[in-house]
């Protein structure tokens, strides 16, 4: 029996970038250290501030609402709340809100639900049955960003926190280089530049590997929602991730450097391409056009009809 190298019980896990052995109990206490420090630094917490979190139901979702909770504890000048969005997807979204309503009912923390039907007139799979020039991830991700930023700000959210992960951040890093795309990398959360009618959204999980989450997940016992959505096997972010999970695992420790890389390039990239100043769309939603993003793929889709 392999033994954790701290206090000697029986390890549930080896970390391989940093080559320990860790026991459930040390294993939940170095994960929520390192998201307790990403938070802190991340989020100005001096003042009355109030916290969205971003919860489709998937276990990264979960762990943040869960840990964000225990981090602000008691405090009453610290509010959370859960933003759910049903993108309309049969089979898929149903399924997962009631395992939200019951994790956000028993922490006692407030739940709002918006729909793409009630904010768009549409939903995705209205959306992947009509013919169109962009694939269905590309409009469910331009709608979701949308619709997430539009619920926490009419809750008057200070910042909006997303269960992206290492994976995620370093897959979107690489994503953005490859399409030659350096403005964008300029905007990847978690912001620092806060721009009118965009709650900034914070990523407490940031440098936490999927895999921990996923450990973590099961040693609190949370409940979470397991089905992949029908629509990710069209997702250019599937050959991403399988080439940054390649390089890991014949070199552990690749995706903090990527993470590691990026930060230290980041304060340049944002030299290079400075706030540009928003506008307000007809719907509400800043934007750098006359439309915004999301107004402008509906519109597409609605010319398609």
């Amino acid at each position: 029996m392999i033994r954790c190298d701290r206090c000697k019980k029986r390890s549930v896990v080896f970390v391989r970038y940093s080559g320990a052995h860790l026991c459930e109990e040390h294993f939940s206490g170095f994960v929520e250290k390192r998201v307790k420090q990403e938070f802190r630094r991340q989020a100005d917490l001096r003042g009355r501030k109030r916290i969205a979190v971003a919860v489709s139901g998937g276990k990264d979702s979960t762990v943040v609402l869960h840990l964000l909770d225990q981090i602000i504890g008691a405090r009453k000048d610290l509010a959370l709340c859960a933003i759910t969005v049903d993108e309309g997807i049969s089979g898929y979204r149903a399924s997962s809100i009631p395992i939200i309503s019951q994790n956000c009912s028993e922490l006692g923390i407030e739940h709002r639900i918006v729909t793409f039907r009630e904010l768009f007139g549409l939903t995705m799979d209205e959306v992947a049955s009509k013919s169109r020039e962009l694939s269905t991830c590309s409009y469910c991700g331009v709608l979701r960003r949308a619709a997430m930023n539009r619920a926490a700000r009419e809750w008057n959210a200070t910042y909006l926190a997303t269960g992206l992960n290492l994976d995620d951040t370093a897959q979107s890093i690489l994503m953005n280089f490859a399409r030659g795309d350096v403005e964008r990398l300029a905007r990847l959360g978690p912001h620092r530049r806060v721009q009118p009618g965009l709650v900034p959204r914070i990523q407490p999980l940031r440098t936490i590997p999927e895999s921990e989450t996923t450990l973590y997940a099961m040693i609190k016992h949370f409940k979470w929602h397991d089905l992949e959505c029908p629509y990710a096997p069209e997702a250019l972010r599937n050959d991403y991730r399988s080439a940054v999970n390649q390089l890991e695992d014949k070199y552990p420790g690749t995706k903090y450097s990527i993470l590691k890389s990026y930060d230290e390039m980041l304060p340049a990239i944002e030299k290079l391409y400075p706030q540009a100043k928003l506008g307000t769309c007809e719907c509400g939603e800043p934007t750098i056009s006359k439309r915004c993003k999301a107004c402008e793929l509906v519109d597409s889709l609605r010319a398609h009809v």
